[in-house]
């Protein structure tokens, strides 16, 4: 099936459940289960739509693209964030410098390693891959995919019930966008997006992703 032949009355609605009255619902529900189940399982539902269009590039799935210039830029933002990051909670909160990892070291190694693996990838798979071509007919421009996606994945974290996750989310899924925008390698995006993860949970911020009250 190609995305392009699917009514575009369809799309939106599938792209208002699926970035906006779920998230929404979850997040007004008084659900028990971790988001993880939701993200798995819609997850492999979009990997299937999209090893199942014939119009979609299967390879951004598992291209890695090392460019130099892409290295750079992603390089050189990483280590801005780690700044910005690092001294603003120096200023606002400093009892929470590196909390996570004075607090629970084992736990922190734990999240460095399954982090990545089972919230990472299935993130960029919907929010990137399956955002960026599924709804193409609906924004053609690439632009605006840009910012939708950075939206959809801001609103996601609405769920933690914390402006400072919105906006963090927000700025994240901005550059991942870009990044995947520019790369076409979801490998590339995923690792970005790690490193900025990591940085937040090592940093100490990790507790407004993780059930909004900033403590641990």
């Amino acid at each position: 099936m190609k995305g392009q032949s699917i009514p575009k009355g369809i799309l939106v609605t599938e792209f208002s459940l699926l970035y906006l009255i779920l998230p929404l619902a979850y997040t007004l529900g008084s659900f028990r289960f971790s988001p993880l189940l939701p993200l798995a399982l819609l997850t492999v539902l979009c990997v299937i739509i999209l090893v199942r269009d014939s119009s979609f590039d299967r390879r951004r799935l598992t291209r890695l693209r090392l460019e130099p210039a892409l290295l750079r830029g992603i390089l050189g933002r990483y280590l801005l964030a780690i700044v910005v990051l690092t001294v603003g909670l120096m200023i606002w909160r400093p009892d929470m410098l590196l909390g996570f990892v004075r607090q629970r070291p084992l736990m922190w190694a734990l999240v460095m390693v399954l982090y990545p693996l089972f919230s990472v990838y299935p993130q960029e798979i919907l929010y990137r891959a399956f955002l960026f071509h599924r709804y193409r007919p609906l924004f053609s421009s690439e632009q605006m995919r840009v910012h939708l996606s950075a939206a959809a994945f801001a609103l996601v974290h609405i769920i933690f019930l914390n402006p400072l996750a919105l906006v963090l989310s927000w700025a994240g899924g901005y550059i991942f966008a870009r990044t995947y925008q520019r790369s076409q390698s979801l490998l590339l995006v995923s690792l970005e997006h790690a490193l900025y993860g990591c940085l937040i949970f090592t940093v100490g911020l990790g507790s407004f992703f993780y059930h909004g009250t900033g403590r641990y």
